[in-house]
C-alpha cells in the first residue's frame, strides 16, 4: 500500500506530466500556424515613398477599384517567356493616385517593378513572387502632376519586358 506522501507525489508528478504534454501540444500548434518560408517584402530605392500614395498597395488607397490599363504607347500589357512560362506584365493607372505594376503566371525569382522618373534619376519599387503563388504587384508609385512611370518585369535579375513611360 502506498503511503500518503507517495500518493501526493504521484499526483503532483501526473499534473506536471499533463502540463508538459499540453505545453508541447501548444508549441506544435503554434509551429503549424507559422509559415515555413518568409513572405516576400517590397524593396524600394531611396526617395521612394516621399509622394502621396507611395508605400501603399493599390487596394489601400482611396482609388481602390478605379485603376485601369491606360493607353500606354506600345500597350499597357506585355508578355515574355521565361522558364517555360508565358509571363504577363500589366501596367495599371489611376488619375487620382498613380500607378502600379502586376505580373501573372510568374515563377519565384521574378519581380514586378515600377519606375518613376525624377529630375535626378529613377525612383523605383518592386515586389517578388511569394512562395505558393504565381503573381506579384507593386505598391503605388506616384506619376501624377506631369511625372512619368513605367512597369518592368525582371526574372533572376534579367529585364524581360517593360512598358513605355506614361
Amino acid at each position: 500500500m502506498l503511503s500518503r506522501r507517495n500518493r501526493e507525489t504521484d499526483r503532483e508528478t501526473g499534473r506536471r506530466g499533463w502540463r508538459a504534454l499540453l505545453g508541447v501540444a501548444f508549441a506544435f500548434g503554434l509551429a503549424a500556424l507559422t509559415p515555413l518560408q518568409a513572405q516576400a517584402a517590397p524593396i524600394q530605392s531611396v526617395g521612394y515613398g516621399t509622394l502621396p500614395n507611395e508605400g501603399l498597395y493599390p487596394e489601400q488607397t482611396s482609388c481602390s477599384g478605379s485603376y485601369y490599363q491606360p493607353g500606354v504607347p506600345g500597350g499597357a500589357t506585355k508578355t515574355a517567356v521565361y522558364a517555360g512560362r508565358t509571363i504577363t506584365l500589366k501596367y495599371f493607372y489611376s488619375p487620382g493616385c498613380g500607378s502600379f505594376a502586376r505580373i501573372e503566371n510568374a515563377p519565384q525569382g521574378c519581380a514586378a517593378h515600377s519606375n518613376r522618373l525624377t529630375d535626378s534619376g529613377i525612383v523605383w519599387v518592386l515586389e517578388t513572387v511569394d512562395p505558393g503563388i504565381d503573381y506579384a504587384y507593386t505598391k503605388v508609385i506616384n506619376n501624377l502632376n506631369g511625372r512619368q512611370s513605367k512597369a518592368v518585369l525582371f526574372c533572376d535579375n534579367q529585364r524581360l519586358a517593360e512598358t513605355a513611360w506614361y
